[in-house]
């Protein structure tokens, strides 16, 4: 049995490639970069031999030095909700539609004529959106029918690598639930949503646990992609439910929030959660028998290099005179306005919003602006209305489970300030992890061992992870924070006439 696993991130910038030991040690992680083309407006496609060219590049690096007998298996997280078409030999059809395209309106509104929106999340645990697979694959039906006539299988990104590697047309119950046609009950295909769409069930991959063995590396292949002939080639996850391993959510009450450009908590249950209000969604989870509900903001981190871009920009000087980050010195100046930033709100939808709101149309504002506000109440309110945000998700599922601490990634957890501000908000000990920026491959590195049988089942994250501290809620913070909480929704709910206006402003 070999020592090592490799785990690829095919991301919307690039594929993340790492090498750990069984262990649970990192060895070495490389990133090979591809373009995004995003053109009319809402549309974003990919080619997905970059996607090929990126994970061989990537596996030649990462073994330059080891023994690539000593892999014992290969497994991928991937960008979720994508549309690639495909002949029987493999061939992409045509570019690949990623997650961020929102071209297919039409076909969501055709959806919704047919189906309430109730009925459809209770099948699909996710709400209609133009975001998801089913609905790309419906306008490629109706803008390009030949493409659709010769299509023998929809993939996603992940899958479309797995193809190449193995030959096996797969995917796992992770992406399957981020098509909007998969029944997250049964962990099959809807027939009852693929006749209302009018979608070919047989244009459909095989649906596997996670853990699955798509295929062993053959000769040709084996040399193409960099690795040792005969490496078992496991299925892994969607991104998002890779990250809920990485965070160490793999047992029933985990919860975790990665703080990064945009933002998630998420939890690990053994039923979905249904929010009555349509707030949140939910993920099949890599551990079998499991889920994962999630509530994804749009801008967390885009929020703050925002502020960072218009407020700071004297403090990249000051900071390389210091020879600091410029991040540490935000970080001072939050820490030194009061909680509340001196009673400054600011509404983080500078991108419009997913959960909790589902509005594409709401805006950014800073509310309360006084003349005596500083650049830290500003940046300190930032933040708050960041951890605000996320903390009416995290109330979602509290009215379903009782959530005492949470496990805290991504690189906005690296602030001091902002993780004491996020423990007072929500009223949770905040536990930082080791690795903030490696839990989505080291998901998929433990979904590999889980599957060639080198690691004995998903708890083996516990020797990969380690808590760095844990901070404990100030009570009486987080009684102020709940009264603030309280301005801030009524500010969002003051605005949404205001927000359509300006959203239809010319």
């Amino acid at each position: 049995m070999g020592t090592y696993l490799i785990a690829h991130d095919l991301g919307t910038s690039g594929d993340k490639a790492t090498l750990f030991t069984t262990d649970g040690e990192l060895v070495r992680s490389i990133t090979c970069t591809y373009p995004t083309n995003f053109f009319n407006s809402t549309w974003a496609e990919q080619n997905p031999e970059d996607w090929w060219r990126a994970v061989c590049e990537n596996n030649k690096a990462l073994l330059a030095d080891v023994d690539k007998k000593q892999v014992a298996g290969m497994a991928f997280s991937g960008q979720m909700m994508g549309c690639v078409v495909v002949d029987r030999d493999g061939r992409a059809l045509r570019p690949a539609i990623i997650w961020a395209d929102q071209r297919s309106q039409e076909q969501e509104k055709a959806i919704r004529e047919q189906v309430s929106e109730q009925e459809f999340y209770r099948i699909t645990g996710h709400k209609i959106s133009a975001s998801y697979s089913v609905e790309k694959l419906m306008w490629i039906r109706d803008h390009e029918p030949e493409i659709y006539k010769n299509t023998y299988k929809m993939l996603q990104p992940k899958d479309y690598v797995i193809r190449r590697l193995t030959g096996a047309f797969v995917t796992d119950y992770t992406d399957a639930s981020g098509t909007n046609c998969l029944d997250l009950n049964r962990l099959a295909w809807s027939g009852r949503l693929l006749e209302l769409t009018g979608i070919d069930q047989e244009k459909l991959p095989d649906v596997y646990p996670s853990t699955h063995v798509a295929g062993e590396l053959t000769g040709s292949v084996a040399e193409e992609c960099g690795l040792a002939a005969g490496t078992p080639i496991v299925i892994g996850g969607g991104d998002g439910v890779c990250a809920a391993v990485g965070a160490g959510s793999v047992r029933e009450g985990d919860t975790f929030n990665y703080l990064g450009s945009s933002s998630w908590v998420a939890l690990t249950s053994k039923e979905p959660i249904y929010d009555p209000e349509l707030r949140t969604y939910n993920w099949a989870h890599m551990v079998p028998g499991l889920y994962s509900p999630n509530g994804t903001m749009q801008a967390a981190g885009n929020s703050y290099q925002f502020i960072k871009k218009v407020l700071c920009k004297d403090l990249e000087t000051e900071a390389k005179e210091q020879g600091v980050s410029p991040y540490e010195l935000m970080n001072r100046e939050i820490a030194a306005s009061p909680v509340g930033a001196n009673g400054l709100l600011y509404l983080p939808y500078i991108l419009g919003e997913r959960s909790p709101r589902w509005n594409p149309n709401a805006r950014g504002a800073f509310v309360g602006l006084k003349m005596e506000h500083t650049r830290g109440d500003m940046l300190r309110a930032t933040v708050e209305g960041i951890l605000m945000n996320l903390c009416i998700i995290l109330d979602v599922f509290r009215a379903h489970m009782d959530i005492q601490e949470l496990n805290v990634i991504g690189g906005l957890a690296k602030g001091d300030p902002i993780r004491h501000a996020l423990a007072d908000i929500y009223g949770v000990r905040a536990r930082r992890l080791n690795w903030l920026d490696e839990a989505t491959s080291m998901g998929a590195a433990v979904c590999a061992g889980v599957g060639t049988g080198a690691l004995e089942d998903f708890t083996a994250i516990d020797r990969f992870i380690k808590v760095d501290d844990v901070i404990e809620p100030d009570l009486e913070n987080h009684r102020r924070y709940g009264t603030l909480k309280a301005c801030f929704e009524e500010c969002y709910t003051a605005l949404l006439k205001t927000y359509d206006d300006l959203a239809a402003w010319k």
